[in-house]
């Protein structure tokens, strides 16, 4: 019989609907229901493509007499993270400060006053290698509870208090005052900085795991075409090829998986996140058009198409994910195995392409008869181009073809805004680029799903599934990003409606979330009440709120002369610079948008030349603009591209010799 899941939106949490575990969706009900029976409760929080929140569930949740035991003891909580980020942070917090690190499925004993006391990630249900068994951890809570209860409450207690402290953002202060400026010293310093922690064989910076970087990957991009450092964009050309040609990449489909278990990119976490094929769609899209990159070209189309193909909803937007997971075939019953649909032995090659092309494929595709992934198999890498493309696309379609009749991953069908928002500007501006109207559709799409489903009486909300809004309140980087692709969309299609809507979602902001120092609050101040107000100024596998909403405010404020927004978004940019000094891969997007700051913008009205707009957008001057209407045009009638920096306008030039000049355009056509 289902439980207290059923009715939810998220297909994380009807995952777990069956389980034989009587799971509440996070809200006051279950809080209340702990309190009446005075147990404690025992929150657990993933997401749907996470194999090891799949790997607990299979092992634990699905277990009769472990979930007979959590149920007489405690109050069972399940929470999607990526439907309440506000609640995943508050108690990863707890988690990382307890435990040293973080991670899924998360797992956290509170109080019935929701206070943390004890924290922990994955917990097999034996004993294992010295690991407590999650029966043994249950046993051992219960026992606490049952025998010192009040101690433990006082410890939850103690650590509600500390994690209620307030702190600013790192160039902040408690009172406000001015942020921290912007230089290009600063830049110079980040850059350096990322120089030193740079893979020079293999790309990436750090060693295993390995995630793509893509907003460091921006920073640097944006810093080469202000200053011309060879070396930043010698990291990116390295990084984003090794990435294409490993494993990390779908070479018969395209995408990139979550990250890489290994230095070389070659065995990757199979999940595909729209977030980093919305991201990584725009670094391969800015790489192309500052080096031509025959490479960067074929992943922005193929990733663009992966976009279409395989996350793009009935009704317009774009799925959460891709699982990690697949059932094998000719297993029914059996339980869904990593990686089962993309790896491949040279027998499977063969049974597949025959005699002939079966071991070439096997040679040009790295599939050996060792493996390179698990039980022998082989995921699928392309360390160079094949000398015969017509062959190789037979093959690679053939492939594909058969690939496609294996049991397929799961898909998380949710949309997030922030996300999506994220999907709105990567098409736009690639469809643009590449002169493929269809991209731009796709865009516009998501955007008025986001505009007719997310945006409601004013607010934007987190998620949505069959245009049914789930139950989670926009958070700050849902604002940030939802405004930047409303942005980009507004700038390649001309219609001025989606910059008001940013500027609406901006002002919201401003208004909401905003926070003494300057910067602002991930959530609203009418957002449901929390141990703490989160408040992250870190990049992870996307820009922090903070972040994303000083890029939609520096951009805004260019699109239309609006001081205020400049400054907003000065003022939350200088408050991560100390981020940016300490490492800036984990502050890789207010460095991209603090290069935008020092470059200008460039502010690109092209008025009466549609020969010059697309040569205008080749530009790679760091956050320029380019509309052909909107703010930016009124009262200049002269056909002409105009270009103005920091509301300061230069002569309008007529020439496609004085375009390139300007915005730094590099590419020949």
């Amino acid at each position: 019989m289902p439980n207290k899941l059923a009715e939810q939106t998220s297909p994380y949490l009807l995952q777990h609907a069956d389980n034989p575990v009587d799971w509440w969706p996070w809200g006051p009900e279950a809080f209340a229901e702990a309190t009446a029976r005075g147990v404690p409760v025992l929150l657990s929080v993933g997401y749907a493509s996470c194999h090891w929140c799949h790997v607990m569930a299979h092992e634990s949740f699905e277990d009769a007499e472990i979930a007979a035991y959590m149920n007489e003891h405690f109050v069972n909580i399940k929470v999607d993270r990526e439907e309440r980020p506000d609640v995943d942070s508050v108690y990863m917090d707890v988690t990382v400060a307890l435990t040293g690190h973080g991670g899924w499925p998360m797992t956290v004993f509170l109080t019935p006053r929701a206070e943390p006391f004890f924290a922990g990630t994955y917990f097999p249900p034996r004993p294992q290698r010295g690991q407590t068994s999650f029966p043994q951890l249950m046993t051992a809570i219960a026992d606490a509870w049952a025998q010192r209860r009040a101690e433990v409450e006082e410890s939850g207690a103690d650590i509600a208090r500390r994690l209620a402290e307030i702190v600013a953002l790192p160039g902040g202060t408690a009172g406000g005052g001015a942020a921290p400026a912007v230089t290009a010293e600063l830049l110079d310093g980040a850059v350096a900085g990322l120089a030193e922690k740079f893979d020079a064989r293999h790309g990436g910076f750090g060693a295993r795991p390995k995630f793509p970087p893509s907003m460091v990957a921006e920073l640097l991009l944006r810093h080469w075409a202000r200053t011309g450092d060879p070396q930043a964009l010698a990291m990116v050309v390295t990084t984003c090829e090794r990435m294409a040609r490993g494993g990390i990449y779908d070479q018969l489909a395209g995408g990139f998986a979550r990250y890489s278990v290994d230095d070389t990119w070659t065995v990757p976490h199979f999940e595909k996140m729209l977030y980093d094929n919305a991201q990584l769609l725009r670094v391969y899209l800015h790489l192309w058009r500052a080096t031509g990159s025959p490479l960067a070209e074929r992943v922005v189309r193929e990733t663009a198409e992966f976009l279409l193909t395989d996350l793009r909803t009935p009704e317009g937007g774009f799925a959460s994910a891709l699982d990690a997971d697949a059932v094998p075939a000719g297993a029914p019953g059996a339980h869904a195995e990593e990686g089962a649909s993309y790896s491949w032995t040279p027998a499977q090659l063969a049974d597949v392409l025959g005699p002939q092309d079966g071991p070439w494929a096997a040679q040009v595709l790295g599939v050996t008869e060792a493996g390179t992934f698990e039980h022998g198999t082989s995921v699928l890498m392309l360390p160079a181009d094949p000398d015969d493309p017509a062959r190789f696309a037979r093959v690679r379609a053939a492939l594909a073809a058969a690939r496609a009749g294996r049991p397929q991953p799961a898909r998380d069908d949710k949309i997030v805004s922030a996300w999506n928002g994220m999907a709105v500007a990567a098409l736009a501006e690639a469809g643009a680029l590449f002169a493929e109207p269809s991209w731009v559709e796709a865009a516009t799409r998501a955007a008025t799903l986001l505009r007719d489903v997310h945006l409601h009486e004013g607010r934007l909300w987190r998620t949505s599934r069959d245009s049914r809004r789930g139950p989670g309140a926009g958070v700050l980087e849902d604002y940030g990003c939802v405004a930047e692709g409303f942005l980009a969309l507004h700038q390649v299609t001309a219609d001025q409606s989606w910059l008001a809507l940013a500027g609406e979602l901006l002002d919201v902001v401003r208004a909401r979330f905003a926070a003494a120092d300057g910067g602002f609050f991930d959530t609203a101040d009418d957002a449901e009440a929390l141990l703490r107000r989160p408040r992250e100024s870190s990049d992870s596998a996307t820009p922090s709120g903070q972040a994303a909403v000083a890029g939609a405010l520096v951009t805004y404020a260019a699109l239309t002369g609006s001081a205020e927004h400049r400054d907003a978004g000065l003022t939350t940019v200088g408050l991560l610079t100390p981020l940016l000094e300490r490492d800036a891969r984990f502050a890789g997007w207010a460095g991209a948008v603090a290069e935008a700051v020092l470059a200008g913008p460039a502010e690109v009205a092209v008025v009466g030349r549609p020969d010059l707009e697309r040569l205008a957008r080749l530009g790679t001057a760091p956050g320029a603009v380019v509309v052909t209407a909107g703010p930016l045009t009124e009262g200049r009638d002269v056909p002409a591209v105009y270009v103005c920096r920091d509301f300061v306008c230069e002569l309008p030039v007529t020439t496609a010799q004085e375009v390139r000049a300007k915005l730094g355009v590099r590419l020949p056509g």
